[in-house]
């Protein structure tokens, strides 16, 4: 078998790594090891670049039940259960089709929970466009937006958080990130490990076709669009609702020793990652696998991405049982093959040997690489931008400025996404989309209840990633802590452009060394996640774009609030009063500027930040809370007013005194800022609380009326502000 250069691009190996597998093989693989080979060995699936970086982030604690390294992570909520949870991305295929590879992303993240052995509750998504008024960005804005509702509403799984962002640089490559949540008993998690020789390799699902097919392969190169058209696969969220309930069903028999979901690479990817968590070899017949297209080869077969497939090991005494469950819920169901004590994989094609690879050379010998990391010299003279030469507003101004920036796409009201997705199914809903920084979610019949969130400010992370990365943790931990949740653990999902170029794995460096602070000084450790690099088109890149998901717990969850003022209290804010309009909104949006540093963190004052509206929050001191980010002060004071309906008076006299200028006070962005509304018997308490913690605080003025003022600068009927607010996200 020739080996040429465009054979190698096929499966995305370089002559080095083609060499290598030469090497560790002892002999020149044929076309279907080869393929294997390069699916295993390619970014998506073998972390080449990134795996070297991922052990500096902090994996464990008192509650991880499991950490990263399986199909999921798992971390303790007591009464004998766990919350699973992964995010993972789709934005290769999603920015070729964006319907389906939205939707399949979806089905895919549900697949690696009940992988687990747990029923998916919620999931929550991740997105980023370029600009909206683009009819190519609204064609796949909107595709995506439908993909995610179509799949997780057949699915029956409520989309109920998530984030949204649009920047030019997204433009050719968009991203969707997936995230999934589900409860499992503890006692009843499952391991994909391929234990016991002798037992059986059992697929079960859809048959296998010939879509996705170098999937893998190309999300781990650059620019999807030209060359990977009829990769995308398709997806049937109906017959994954069949194969979730069987395959939660068929664990309770205690025949199954392993669950493995078949996603990048297919059964190459699944096989070997089973056998290797488990020590053991496994040896499969590719012509017992059911196939919904003639004339596929083993090739084709073992690198198929075909969606809705699971791959279990079933002791063999409990085979009979577990296929009579799969037919009574009507899914194919074959024994392809068997786990061996080789330590090798071997592909038969009707009992002839067509592939023999060890395990190991598909997952530990995979190379990793260590680049020249240089930071780009365009984005330090960027990050040095006098801010002091933008012109400062007049007061006559803050009212266009303010309008503005609520009408942003990347503040406007989400309304138009969430109202896709049915977001109340299960009726474990308590704090709906929209009216709460993170969603709550009870779990029934316990007192306690879930929170989750998404986030990540692609332009802090832009400009300086090591802080953006910690500003994306600190924001997403803070939101969880607004509804009055303990961040327990993150999943991340880091999106990247080519780390080949120095100025790329510089942000990956940074952004990654940033994510591992903030989690060791938070407590909150990364328990599963996902990479995804190569977001780039013909050399332009995206922004470090390290989403961050978080899990938090309510010990009871009646204990929580909105971000929406209720009725008449005192609003004051929490955490520094200074501001800066470096990376801002405000910036973006008034004066077309990326530039400036970000604002500064102080992780210390963020853990006292979280942990006092926290305790503000279960004593029923705080009414609402919400996070004051993109925008600034005056943004979130609207948001809040809108959303519970309610106007309030505001002034920002003393903000003004610290602050020097009007602009930065009111639309300067900061962390570790929280806005709190207490009832007035309580300001006391919430001072009291602020003094105990070291916390600094500013009281801001009262809810009432229905007017939004800020005294001697802003006084505007709120339904105004609303209905600009909510008109934002209506791309046509």
């Amino acid at each position: 078998m020739p080996v040429t250069p465009e054979l190698l691009r096929e499966v995305a190996l370089t002559e080095d790594e083609y060499r290598r597998a030469v090497e560790l093989l002892g002999r020149e693989p044929n076309l279907v090891e080869l393929g294997m080979i390069g699916a295993l060995w390619s970014e998506h699936c073998g972390y080449k670049h990134s795996r070297p970086l991922l052990r500096r982030l902090p994996t464990s604690g008192p509650q991880v039940v499991q950490g990263p390294g399986e199909n999921a992570g798992a971390v303790d909520l007591g009464d004998g259960l766990v919350v699973v949870l992964k995010i993972e991305s789709h934005n290769h295929p999603s920015a070729v089709e964006p319907f389906q590879g939205a939707a399949t992303g979806v089905g895919g993240i549900v697949r690696d929970i009940f992988a687990m052995g747990a029923r998916p509750i919620a999931l929550a998504d991740s997105l980023r466009f370029g600009p909206l008024e683009e009819s190519r960005q609204q064609y796949l804005y909107h595709g995506v937006v439908g993909g995610i509702g179509w799949y997780g509403n057949c699915l029956g799984i409520p989309t109920v958080a998530g984030d949204v962002f649009f920047l030019p640089e997204y433009r050719q490559n968009p991203l969707v990130n997936a995230m999934c949540v589900g409860i499992a008993e503890r006692s009843a998690l499952v391991r994909a490990r391929a234990s016991g020789p002798g037992n059986l390799v059992v697929l079960v699902g859809a048959d296998t076709g010939r879509d996705g097919i170098h999937g893998a392969t190309f999300a781990s190169v650059e620019d999807p669009e030209r060359s990977h058209r009829g990769v995308v696969q398709v997806g049937n969220p109906f017959l994954e609702k069949l194969l979730l309930e069987a395959c939660l069903e068929v664990l309770q028999t205690g025949a199954v020793v392993a669950m493995q979901d078949l996603g990048a690479a297919g059964l190459t990817s699944a096989s070997a990652e089973l056998a290797a968590r488990g020590g053991t070899g496994i040896e499969l017949d590719v012509a017992a696998v059911p196939r919904r297209e003639t004339g596929m080869t083993p090739y084709e077969v073992m690198l198929s991405e075909s969606q809705e497939r699971m791959l279990l090991v079933v002791r063999p005494e409990g085979l009979e049982r577990v296929l009579e469950i799969f037919r009574h819920w009507e899914l194919p169901a074959v024994v392809i093959g068997r786990v061996t004590d080789g330590g090798m994989l071997r592909v038969l094609d009707a009992g002839s040997l067509v592939a023999e690879l060890p395990v190991r050379l598909l997952t530990e010998a995979c190379p990793t690489y260590i680049r020249e990391a240089i930071e780009s010299e365009a984005i330090r003279a960027r990050r040095a931008f006098d801010l002091e030469t933008v012109p400062d507003l007049s007061a006559n101004d803050v009212l266009r400025a303010l309008l503005t920036l609520l009408h942003s796409p990347n503040i406007a009201s989400r309304r138009p996404i969430y109202r896709t997705y049915d977001h109340t199914i299960l009726t474990n809903t308590v704090l709906l989309p929209g009216q709460g920084d993170a969603a709550v979610l009870r779990v029934k019949g316990h007192r306690f209840g879930i929170a989750l969130k998404t986030d990540c400010n692609p332009r802090y992370c832009l400009l300086e990633p090591r802080l953006g990365a910690q500003h994306a943790v600190a924001e997403a931990t803070r939101n969880v802590s607004c509804v009055g949740a303990e961040p327990l653990a993150i999943t991340d999902c880091l999106n990247f452009g080519n780390p080949e170029r120095p100025e790329v794995y510089y942000e990956l460096v940074q952004a990654i060394e940033g994510m591992a602070e903030a989690c060791t000084v938070l407590g909150v450790p990364v328990v599963s996640g996902n990479v995804s690099l190569y977001n780039e088109t013909e050399g332009r890149s995206i922004p470090p774009t390290p989403v961050v998901g978080v899990v938090g717990k309510l010990n009871d969850v009646r204990r929580h609030v909105g971000l929406g003022f209720t009725g008449e209290g005192k609003v004051f804010l929490l955490g520094p009063q200074n501001a800066t309009l470096g990376a801002s909104e405000y910036l973006a949006q008034l004066h077309g500027i990326v530039a400036g540093a970000p604002p500064e963190l102080d992780l210390e004052l963020e853990r006292r930040v979280q942990a006092l509206v926290r305790e503000a929050i279960q004593r029923g001191i705080a009414l609402a809370a919400h996070d004051c980010s993109e925008g600034g002060l005056v943004v979130a004071l609207a948001e809040s007013c809108i959303v519970g309906g309610i106007g309030g008076r505001f002034r920002v006299d003393e903000l003004v005194a610290v602050n020097g200028r009007l602009d930065r006070t009111l639309f300067g962005e900061a962390g570790s800022r929280i806005i709190v509304q207490v009832a007035p018997s309580a300001e006391g308490a919430v001072l009291t609380l602020a003094h105990a913690y070291g916390v600094p605080i500013c009281e801001l003025g009262h809810t009432g009326g229905d007017r939004f003022i800020v005294e001697g600068i802003v006084d505007c009927p709120l339904d105004d502000l609303a209905a600009i607010w909510r008109d934002g996200l209506r791309a046509e």
